[in-house]
């Protein structure tokens, strides 16, 4: 027998997660099959093939060092060359004309669609407050809008907050339980099960978007229709003038969001997603089965995974204004966290790669290897080829002997092409982000990226001993707030 009563969704909730949650907990974790979850990568099995790969490499040093050297030149270059040759398609895509305008608008949907917008929390207790006001500023009805603000169930600091904060009508508090991996991708897995609407969106605790932007993404969306099941958003940052950092930091995202990922799209190949400003269609979520709750970068594999379901992803012009992480070591940390996950999602999509290009096409597999191996390779591997630097000045380097004069000239010169193409990226990306005056940080950027070196080298340590481990980004520490009155950039 069915009873009709009466309850708060607030109530409601709280129910069925007393009732279900640990179920629902369970589920979120383990929503993935093995052979596509990155929570296979922990197995004796693996750490036995890793070993095993250590000892070959140590036994072609001792018996064939000058071969092996040799090798590594060689796959450093390739990996320098994959690296550059996206950033050369995005100038090329630069310069040319604008691709032909979109459909023509069609008038805004009579009765917009409800959208969810997640936003998981973890020890953000400083700025919760403010991400509520920055919300608020969403010009969207807010009968229409769900903001799913979701905590862990041991973060007391941050459930204090909110339980202080003055949440509006249409936010919910969804506290997920203990499981035995603590990571976004599981969050926002258990909270799907009480998210109303059809299109998702996820932001992260300090984001603060344009107030335009929902409105400009469900519109997107009608005139796209159903093919096209995520939109990506660019990310900027409202802290560039905190130090030399946080301005490379701008440039560098000002060159990937607004230069490579169009390049890309433009391309055809599957685009590794944002952790925010990503909206996506529910039924397409649904359909490759959530984000791998195993998968410190559950964004770039979600692009990857949507890609071989057939899914087209999108660059939508809007801009989120976030904090910039401009200290040392909480910048490896971080990207450390993004290139052990690149590491891992690579490793799981390729455990089949004839799979993989059935399902993507020989072109979109091309762009994965060039995306994911090419920047993992060029990062790990860049000391040999930092190595050449000497020459210059005189310093015998033992590639002379190795690779001869013309060879070793000819890689110096790649190097220097490779080096110049990517100032030239950044120099036009600055002036595409509406900061201008950042071009003159351009040259500066060999500075910063040798800090992904060592970032590389603490992802593939923690790839082997903790994969599963969240490196958790402390936001708040540069004022955590966009400053009144600003505008997203263009």
């Amino acid at each position: 027998p069915v009873r009709f009563a009466r309850t708060t969704p607030d109530r409601l909730t709280r129910a069925l997660a007393e009732v279900a949650g640990a179920d629902l907990a369970r589920k979120a974790e383990h929503n993935l099959p093995v052979e596509v979850s990155c929570r296979g990568a922990a197995t004796p099995a693996v750490r036995r093939w890793l070993v095993l790969a250590a000892l070959i490499a140590l036994t072609l040093i001792a018996l064939v060092p000058a071969g092996f050297a040799t090798a590594l030149i060689a796959v450093a270059c390739l990996g320098m060359i994959g690296n550059t040759l996206p950033k050369i398609a995005a100038l090329y895509f630069a310069l040319r004309p604008t691709p032909p305008a979109s459909p023509a608008a069609r008038p805004e949907p009579v009765r917009l669609p409800v959208v969810s917008l997640l936003v998981p929390l973890f020890g953000e207790d400083r700025i919760a407050t403010h991400l509520l006001a920055r919300l608020a500023r969403l010009d969207y009805p807010a009968d229409r809008l769900d903001i799913c603000l979701i905590l862990e169930e041991e973060d007391w600091l941050t459930r204090g907050a909110i339980a202080r904060a003055d949440l509006p009508g249409n936010a919910q508090v969804i506290v997920v339980p203990r499981g035995r991996v603590q990571t976004k991708p599981r969050a926002m897995n258990y909270a799907m099960n009480f998210a109303r609407g059809t299109i998702i969106g996820i932001y992260d605790a300090e984001d603060a978007p344009a107030p335009d932007q929902l409105r400009r993404v469900v519109q997107r969306f009608a005139e796209r229709g159903p093919d096209v099941a995520c939109l990506q958003g660019y990310l900027d940052f409202y802290n560039t003038d905190t130090n030399w950092m946080a301005r490379c930091f701008t440039l560098e995202y000002a060159g990937w969001f607004r230069m490579i990922l169009p390049a890309l799209e433009r391309m055809g190949f599957s685009i590794p997603l944002g952790g925010t400003t990503l909206f996506l269609r529910r039924d397409a979520i649904e359909e490759v089965g959530g984000w791998d709750s195993h998968n410190v970068t559950e964004d770039a594999d979600l692009g990857l995974r949507l890609s071989r379901h057939g899914k087209l992803t999108e660059l939508i012009p809007t801009a989120t204004l976030e904090e910039a992480n401009a200290s040392l070591w909480p910048w490896v940390r971080q990207r450390s966290r993004w290139l052990k996950g690149y590491a891992m999602t690579y490793a799981v999509h390729m455990t089949d790669p004839v799979r993989l290009w059935r399902d993507v096409g020989g072109w979109r597999f091309l762009g994965v290897q060039l995306v994911f191996l090419g920047a993992l390779l060029q990062l790990s591997l860049a000391p040999v080829l930092w190595s050449f630097w000497v020459i210059p000045f005189g310093v015998s380097h033992p590639a002379l002997t190795l690779l001869g004069g013309p060879l070793t000239t000819l890689l110096f010169a790649t190097l220097i092409g490779s080096g110049l193409v990517s100032t030239a990226l950044f120099v036009v990306a600055s002036r595409r982000s509406g900061r201008r005056w950042l071009w003159l940080w351009a040259p500066t950027l060999m500075l910063y990226f040798p800090l992904a070196t060592i970032a590389a080298y603490k992802a593939l340590w923690e790839a082997i001993r903790r994969p599963y481990f969240w490196d958790k980004t402390e936001h708040g520490r540069f004022g955590g707030v966009q400053p009144a009155g600003g505008a997203s950039p263009p």
